[in-house]
């Protein structure tokens, strides 16, 4: 079937893709960020009996020269290396463009030279605040954040290869993601550990937001369901549940299967400038229900029910006294 780069593959989602498509048979190279400590990320965590199926290519997508070497031999790539944490890009733009951006010309570049197919990893983030509902492929982008101008930056470069120079490219757009080995920077497992740990005042930003929660395993069929489709190429394709829920109700509803004695608070910190603050997320899935085989596996119950079972397996690697930005 071909060899299938990941980059990003040590993180949350890419860890579980990689997992996904070595069970479905597929050679993968998991081109994890390159460090001194030799540690793989949430690949270490893996059994021996699925990594041995994996080649491992350590670098960073910020350099050309690796991102070269690691496509050699490659029929497809799945690019997921990026930085997505929304309040450090406030911080440090200067980082989410090198990496974002350029580091996504990097994989174009490298695959218009060995013509590999490519499937760039977008974000639901890239719509701001939906202008009508559900959002479809269509709607209008809206950088709302550092994070989400440089995807948006990303995703046209990517169509611009396509166009310009017929690189097999789709576009692939998760709304938010949850599950197993995220970090406590996203909201579900923020308020799911605060809760393990005891606490009774669970800190939050603002309530009022909703957002379209995809397990991550059923991210992770969505990006091979697209690659695997005859129709994908050229197309950019939400991944989404086309179900809403806001930040307050899913927080009631943790504390009440977790412990009904916790109590909200509203943490200044945690809060977005208003302006930036996107404030209703409700994907559309009609276009991948209708190019591909992908439908949602799991219920929001079943989703939720796996990740306190993981989280709670997990606590102690999470530093529940701070707020992990």
């Amino acid at each position: 079937m071909g060899k299938i780069l990941v980059t990003g593959a040590d993180g949350f989602i890419g860890s579980h893709l990689t997992e996904e498509l070595v069970k479905k048979g597929y050679e993968v190279k998991a081109f994890v960020f390159y460090n001194s400590f030799n540690t793989w990320g949430w690949l270490d965590t893996l059994p021996q009996s699925l990594m041995r199926h994996v080649e491992i290519f350590q670098g960073d997508v910020r350099d050309p020269n690796g991102v070269r070497d690691a496509l050699r031999g490659c029929a497809a790539v799945f690019h997921l290396a990026a930085l997505i944490a929304i309040p450090f890009s406030y911080h440090s733009p200067d980082t989410y463009v090198d990496t974002n951006i350029k580091g996504t010309l990097n994989v174009l570049q490298a695959a218009r030279e060995t013509g590999t197919r490519v499937l760039v990893t977008s974000t639901s983030e890239v719509y701001g605040t939906a202008q009508y509902v559900p959002i479809d492929e269509r709607h209008p982008y809206q950088g709302q954040s550092p994070y989400s101008a440089t995807k948006i930056g990303a995703d046209r470069l990517a169509e611009s290869f396509y166009r310009s120079f017929e690189l097999p490219v789709t576009i692939v757009r998760p709304f938010n993601t949850y599950g197993p080995r995220q970090s406590a920077r996203a909201v579900i497992p923020t308020i799911i550990t605060q809760l393990l740990a005891g606490k009774t005042e669970i800190k939050l930003g603002s309530l009022t937001p909703t957002r379209d929660f995809n397990y991550v395993k059923d991210t992770a069929n969505g990006f091979i369901s697209i690659y695997e489709s005859n129709q994908t190429v050229g197309e950019e394709i939400n991944i989404a549940t086309q179900k809403e829920i806001s930040i307050g109700q899913l927080a009631e509803e943790l504390i009440r299967q977790i412990n009904p004695e916790a109590r909200i608070v509203c943490e200044e910190q945690r809060l977005r400038p208003g302006k930036s603050e996107v404030n209703r997320l409700l994907g559309c899935n009609r276009k991948i229900t209708e190019l591909t085989d992908w439908r949602p596996r799991y219920t929001f119950a079943q989703g939720l029910e796996e990740t306190i079972a993981f989280l709670r397996d997990h606590l102690g690697q999470y530093k529940t006294d701070i707020y992990n930005v």
